[in-house]
């Protein structure tokens, strides 16, 4: 049975996500490629959309139920720069039946106080002169990935903290917008999480992903969505961890972070009828 072992026998390569471009983007999305025409929905976010050690990620269940082409743009660690700023995803958005857009975290973008890489957005690469202002102690040459560097801030000045988390959740909130107003096409906001918007989950550093999101921002962009459909992980789908996951021994500490195949499951099961109705479409399943 393929589960949590299998980097013994599938060395350092796990999954082939074949891996491919559209146009003139620069990412590398899950394959296999397909043509952005005809009729398909866009299933737009980070990790989980991506489905990093997940043989079949939601987009790919929802597929199999509407029998409608489903295209997987997940980006591992995407913040929503990485999608405002690339012409051939708000492009592929716009000609899609139905867009999905997972809320994805506050953290990976840049903001007044810090930049994050345009690709590798969880990558820090400089912290803004309010930053150093702000925090004179601080060497933040010292940082390469953004929750290394807000983990020692909150630690630091819990105060001089929230004002940083302050900046990111509004900067969140008019990316997103900015997204939004691009993508002129049926849109659905889909929250994916161990967690409800209402709560901050299990008691982890800085929180649980998505990072930063909370219920008063989810409502800010409802009246800009077509739907939001809410997915919080089931205690008996968080209880199997890793099993079902396919990964390498390198990837093992970070797929143990994830959320697992019955999540997938689950928030496949969530977005099947609501994806049905907005294209008119029967489901292929129950």
């Amino acid at each position: 049975m393929v589960g949590v072992m299998t980097y013994e026998n599938l060395g350092q390569g796990a999954l082939d996500y074949l891996p491919c471009r559209y146009g003139k983007s620069k990412l590398l999305f899950r394959g296999p490629r397909r043509k952005l025409e005809g009729d398909y929905a866009l299933f737009i976010g980070g990790t989980e959309t991506y489905g990093k050690c997940i043989e079949q990620p939601f987009p790919a269940l929802v597929e199999q139920q509407l029998g409608l082409p489903c295209i997987n743009f997940g980006w591992l660690n995407a913040g929503v720069d990485v999608f405002l700023n690339d012409s051939t995803v708000v492009e592929a958005a716009q000609a899609a039946r139905v867009t999905v857009i997972q809320v994805m975290g506050a953290q990976n973008m840049s903001n007044r106080f810090y930049a994050v890489h345009p690709r590798r957005n969880d990558r820090f690469l400089k912290a803004s002169s309010l930053m150093k202002q702000v925090f004179r102690e601080v060497d933040f040459t010292e940082f390469h990935f953004t929750r290394h560097m807000l983990c020692t801030l909150s630690r630091l000045s819990p105060e001089r903290y929230a004002m940083v988390v302050d900046e990111l959740r509004s900067a969140w909130l008019a990316r997103m917008e900015q997204l939004l107003a691009k993508v002129s096409g049926q849109t659905v906001l889909l929250w994916l999480a161990d967690h409800t918007p209402d709560d901050d989950g299990p008691d982890q550093g800085l929180g649980a992903d998505p990072l930063y999101v909370d219920r008063d921002m989810i409502e800010r962009l409802r009246p800009m969505v077509t739907e939001v459909v809410e997915v919080s992980a089931s205690s008996k789908a968080q209880a199997l961890g890793t099993e079902g996951m396919i990964f390498s021994q390198m990837e093992a500490p970070a797929a143990s972070e994830m959320l697992g195949p019955m999540v997938h499951t689950e928030a496949a099961q969530a977005l099947a009828d609501p994806l049905a109705n907005l294209l008119g479409r029967r489901r292929k399943s129950g």
